[in-house]
This record gives C-alpha cells, structure tokens and sequence, in this order.
C-alpha cells in the first residue's frame, strides 16, 4: 500500500523519484525542472494543488518559511489530518479516507476502471486531442496525477457525476491565469520557483487579510477527509478559503495485476456552490466585475490577444492575485490555461504563455497599457477589414455591387492566418510599445507604432499574395479583379493613415 508521505512514487526532473513531502523539499531547493509522467493537461492542477496544500500546511503551522527538508513536510502534511497517516494512502479501506478519495457510504454500485487516463478529466469527447484508455502499464504517480487533475479541475459529466465548485457551472471550467518564473534556459515555467512564489504570495496576502473568498480560514480543507453521506453537501462559505475539494467518489485498489479504480455516482455536488458561479476566491481565476460576479467561461474559445487583452485590462474583469507581478519581481511569464468546454462536448486543452518583462511591472495592468491594448486591437481589426475587402472583391471578379455573404465567406482562411500572425505580434509589440513610451515619451511610442504597423502590413500583404490565387475567379476577370483588389487593399490603409496618401486612390483601374 503506497504511501505519499513515505514512498518515493513521483518521479521529478532530474533527480529521480520523491514522496509527497519529499517533492515539496526538493522544490524548496529549488531543484525540481519537471514531472516527465505527467500530461500536459495536468500542469495546471498539479501545480494549484501543490501550492495551496503547501501554503495551508505553513499557515497551519504558523511559518512562513519553506522548509528544505522532507521530515519537515513530512511533519507538516500530518498536522494537516491530525496526525493520521491514513488520508495519504493511495488505497485503503472504503469506509476511512485516502489520498483525494472521500470515505464511501455503504451500498454504492461501483464501476471498474481499468487505467489513470480513464480516470482523468475528459480532454475531448472525441477521443482526438488525449487518447484515452492507453495507459496499460501506469505507475502508482500516473493514478496521483489522474486524481488531482478529476477531483480539482472536472465539470459535469451527465447524471450523478457532478463537477467542483471552483468554475461558473458544469459546462465551464476551472480557469488559471497566473504569473510563473521562467526556467533560465528557456521561456517556459520554472516548477520550483514557480511553486515557492505562488505559496509565499498566499502566505503574504492572508497575514495581510487581502483574502476575497467566501470561505472561513481554518475551515475543512482537506475535503477528502470529511464524511460524504448520500445527499450531504458543504457550505462553501464554512469551508477555508484555500480547500483542496474532491467531486467524484472514486477509491483506488491494489491486487496481484496492479493497481485499479472504482467510481460512482452521487445525488449532488459535493459542495453547495452553485449560487457562488465560480467566484470562489480562487487565486487563479479570472473574475467579473459586474454583480453578481463569476469566474471566467472560455467556452469553445482559446487565449487569444483579444482574450487575454480583455482580462488583463478591462474594467468588467479582476485580475487574480496570483496573476499579479509582486513586488521587485524580474522577468516573468503570463501563463492561462483551461480545458475549452460547452454543454456536453470539449474543443481540447487550450495553454499560452506570453512573457512579460520585469521592467514594466510597474505599468502591466495601467490605463497606459490598456490604452495601447486597444489601439493595438483596432490596428488589427483595419488590416483584417482591407484583406476581408479584397479578397472578396476577387471572388465577386473585381465587380463591386456584387460582393456578399458568399464572396465574404471565401476570405475566411485567410483573415485566421492573418489573425494567427497577428496574435504572434500583439504582445511583443505590446511590451516595446510601453518600453518605448517610458524611456522616450510620446516620440519613442510613436516610433514603436509604426514598428507594430509595418509588421502587421507585412503579415497583411502576404496572407493576401498567398490567397489571390486560391480565391476562385474567372480566367477572363481575373487581372481586373485582382488588380482591384490590391487597390482596394491599399485604399483601406491609406485612408486609416498607414500608408501615403494618393492623388488617385479612387480611380478605378481601366476593365479588362
């Protein structure tokens, strides 16, 4: 029977093999740069899960340390349940509780699943994006990484399999936006670091009382240690603002083939939160400003500039404490991930990381930057009108009058490339336009600008040189229309100001 606190099953790059608390030293140490079993997907969870069982253990104990030791863990995670080993078991007895697996009532009707992947939340209903089923030969780590991404991160599945508080609804899901060191090799999250910021930030902010959460510090936080009769749910606001929940009856077993899990329904959520729409006090998750608030729905979307813009600088939403750049903190990464979900269907794990450099912490959620945001915004919408324009103007074979839905629907490829090419160009250009403007005022801004522009007419004109030859058109209309349509490209810039001015913009080129 495996133990967390005591047994070496998490496998961390690159020193080998850890137990629990003793993943939580190593990254103390700063010596964890990844999990090689886990799945792309599970970051997320994996990551609020360590920082929130870490900052109730240190709150717990009154420290605000982060001890670099795994007997100190050790110790800490045991305060947590009263000095009782057993809720850190991977399987144990149905009736006492286990590591992310509430004690079950009697007379349950359980169902057999044979591997962790199957365990796991739903990545898509297709099978397409995460294969399911294939992890024949899982490892006890593979079954940890399983439990924390379905018990912390899952929505409604039909019927008795209800979702966790911490999203707006069981159609949405648990959104995380946060700020991330970045490794010192690359552009990608530090684990450790990463960790130990996130948990001294909390730490932070509940000694200074800045806690928005409905619940009650000090609270049951550890949900999988409480009791779950048939119908009994948790009062969200009783519960520490930080709890770890659990949405599934599920208990894992051991036999002679390995290890295995049972899961079953029940008549309700295991926490009476529906009213809250996700507004939970979750560091991670966006919230709106309007009343009553809820947390952020990426729905059938992405973390697109416009998105992502929208979050960061727009008075109808509230940046998450962990989202924040604290104090004399360097360069940085804006890490937002969420599983991409509507009613009873998924459109894939969605993840983006837009670095963002220390220098302009001070200006990262200024009117200053939102300003630029949108002017940045209204730049690309221009580009996109004049390609939409022009391309359309080639399917109707140059012939003005007879441009519609039809003629407009022929763009559509071309404007998600250009789109694409400019969600690659936003932030950076966002970053040196503020740079600019703090070092050289309105004249360095203006310089950035037109730096921006030159890259999105680039990127503009290309998307157009690609698709005029696709855009179906009569051999004998297509010089005339072409040539129309690069005219009409230019005149829609010209007239934003983006390109000079001509005595003939409205001249029609001779028919051919």
């Amino acid at each position: 029977m495996d133990n967390l606190l005591t047994t070496p099953i998490l496998a961390v790059s690159p020193k080998g093999k850890h137990s629990l608390p003793g993943v939580l030293a190593a990254m103390a140490r700063d010596e964890v740069r990844g999990y090689p079993a886990q799945r792309p997907h599970q970051r997320a969870a994996w990551h609020m899960f360590l920082v929130q069982l870490a900052a109730l253990a240190l709150w717990t104990a009154g420290r605000d340390d982060l001890p670099e030791t795994e007997e100190d863990w050790c110790a800490l995670l045991l305060t947590l349940t009263d000095n009782d080993a057993g809720p850190w078991v991977l399987a144990g007895p149905d009736d006492k509780p286990a590591f992310l697996q509430p004690p079950a009532p009697k007379g349950l009707k359980w169902t057999q699943v044979e591997t962790p992947d199957a365990l796991d939340l739903l990545i898509t209903s297709r099978n397409h994006d995460v294969k399911q089923k294939i992890a024949r030969s899982a490892e006890p780590q593979d079954w940890v990484f399983a439990l924390v991404s379905l018990q912390t991160s899952e929505g409604y599945g039909g019927a008795g399999n209800n979702g966790i508080a911490r999203m707006n609804g069981g159609s949405s899901s648990r959104p995380f936006l946060g700020i991330a060191p970045a490794t010192r090799q690359s552009r990608t999250p530090d684990p450790s670091a990463w960790w130990a910021r996130d948990v001294g930030r909390l730490l932070t902010l509940r000694a200074e009382g800045c806690s928005i959460a409905p619940g009650t510090p000090g609270g049951p936080a550890l949900l999988w240690c409480v009791n779950w009769p048939e119908g009994n749910q948790l009062d969200l606001t009783r519960l520490d603002p930080w709890f770890i929940e659990v949405c599934r009856r599920v208990r894992l077993d051991v036999s002679e083939g390995g290890m295995t899990a049972r899961r079953t329904t029940s008549s309700s959520a295991r926490i009476d939160g529906k009213s809250f729409k996700g507004a939970t006090g979750d560091p991670w998750a966006p919230i709106t400003t309007e009343d009553p608030p809820k947390s952020l729905t990426l729905g059938e979307g992405d973390f697109t500039y416009r998105r992502l813009s929208d979050l960061i600088f727009s008075p109808d939403w509230r940046l998450p404490a962990l989202a924040e750049p604290g104090p004399g903190e360097a360069d940085c990464l804006l890490v937002a991930e969420a599983l991409s979900r509507g009613n009873s269907k998924t459109d894939g794990w969605k993840s983006r990381v837009v670095p963002v450099p220390g220098s302009l912490r001070g200006l990262f959620q200024s009117e200053t930057a939102g300003s630029f945001a949108r002017a940045q915004i209204d730049e690309i919408k221009v580009f996109d009108e004049a390609l939409r324009n022009a391309l359309a103007l080639v399917a109707a074979r140059g012939d003005r009058d007879a441009v519609g839905k039809a003629q407009y629907a022929r763009t559509t490829d071309a404007r998600a490339r250009f789109d694409h090419a400019a969600d690659a160009l936003f932030f950076p250009a966002l970053w040196d336009r503020l740079a600019a403007y703090t070092n050289g005022g309105k004249i360095g801004e203006q310089a950035a600008h037109e730096r921006f522009v030159n890259n999105l007419n680039q990127a503009a004109k290309l998307e157009l040189d690609n698709a005029l030859p696709a855009i179906p058109c009569a051999v004998i209309y297509r010089p005339r229309a072409e040539a129309r349509a690069r005219r009409s490209f230019a005149a829609r810039l010209r007239r934003a100001g983006y390109l000079p001015a001509r005595a003939s913009i409205d001249k029609e080129p001779a028919d051919v």
